[in-house]
């Protein structure tokens, strides 16, 4: 995650040495990739992407939001879970606890329907 940090700082450091106009366009491309994947709010500007830490993009995997969401007790179990295929994500099977969540795939976190873990979660 640090390597993925450090590429999105190099490219908005690199575009201010850039003509205007691709500097422009480079920035805004860069900006809305972040407030998709959900990283950046919508009313980002530039320098937040400056500002962005390791934190910031871990609170994307799939392993973290699935421990935030209580699907599964601890972080560790969350990433057992994953890693076992219990998640889906958009009907999905994710088996890679680092998969980045996009902002609009967050609410379709679930079970598997084939998990023996979708019917304890509803009857709960």
């Amino acid at each position: 995650m640090r390597t993925t940090l450090g590429n999105w700082r190099s490219l908005a450091r690199q575009s201010r040495t850039m003509s205007q106009e691709r500097a422009a366009e480079v920035q805004q491309t860069l900006i809305n990739k972040l407030v998709k994947l959900g990283i950046l709010g919508p009313d980002a500007r530039f320098e937040d992407i400056l500002l962005l830490t390791v934190e910031d993009i871990l609170r994307r995997r799939l392993q973290t939001l699935v421990f935030e969401k209580g699907y599964a007790k601890s972080i560790y179990q969350a990433r057992q879970f994953v890693v076992h295929g219990h998640i889906q994500v958009r009907g999905k099977k994710i088996n890679a606890p680092s998969y980045i969540v996009k902002k609009e795939e967050e609410d379709m976190i679930g079970y598997t329907p084939s998990s023996p873990l979708s019917a304890v979660k509803e009857s709960t």
